[in-house]
């Protein structure tokens, strides 16, 4: 873990989807509580079946979502490009996580941890709401892919007869 320098939490913090919704001076505060870590290739951010509190977003390179199957790694379910939220429903809700986070190759991201996060509530609830709602779109959207997938599974099958 590595805090940035001011100016460059802010900058991360104002291109990403977290930002949406903020003023740049409730950038600037939201970016006081994050930082910035590096991973190298095959690097774990989150073991499946651990909990960690933090939501990351991706500035560059990439996560492998993976879920354990017995064999080797696991099967990659997805893969989280720059831009993209991860650990936003253990960052919500506290639970332990459904996949495993690996990075592949190096892997840049920052990090906001629910505890720091939760200090602004009293000071500055408008910032809490704005990025809670761009955390809902990000897991609304995944929704929406997961349906399409499930949807497009069930026609193969079906029109298939199981038979692959």
């Amino acid at each position: 873990m590595g805090n940035c320098e001011k100016n460059d939490c802010y900058d991360l913090l104002r291109s990403s989807t977290l930002a949406v919704e903020l003023t740049d001076s409730q950038c600037k505060i939201l970016a006081d509580v994050i930082y910035t870590r590096i991973l190298v290739d095959g690097d774990v951010l989150i073991k499946e079946g651990s909990v960690d509190n933090s939501l990351h977003v991706i500035i560059h390179g990439q996560l492998a979502v993976m879920k354990e199957t017995g064999v080797d790694l696991g099967e990659t379910l997805t893969i989280l490009k720059p831009g993209e939220l991860a650990g936003a429903m253990g960052f919500i809700d506290g639970l332990d996580h459904s996949a495993t986070l690996r990075s592949i190759g190096e892997t840049r991201l920052f990090s906001l941890e629910r505890d720091k996060f939760e200090q602004l509530l009293d000071t500055h609830p408008l910032i809490v709401y704005r990025v809670m709602r761009a955390i809902t779109r990000s897991i609304h959207a995944i929704v929406r892919r997961m349906n399409t997938q499930y949807v497009e599974m069930t026609n193969y099958i079906t029109k298939q007869r199981g038979r692959y």
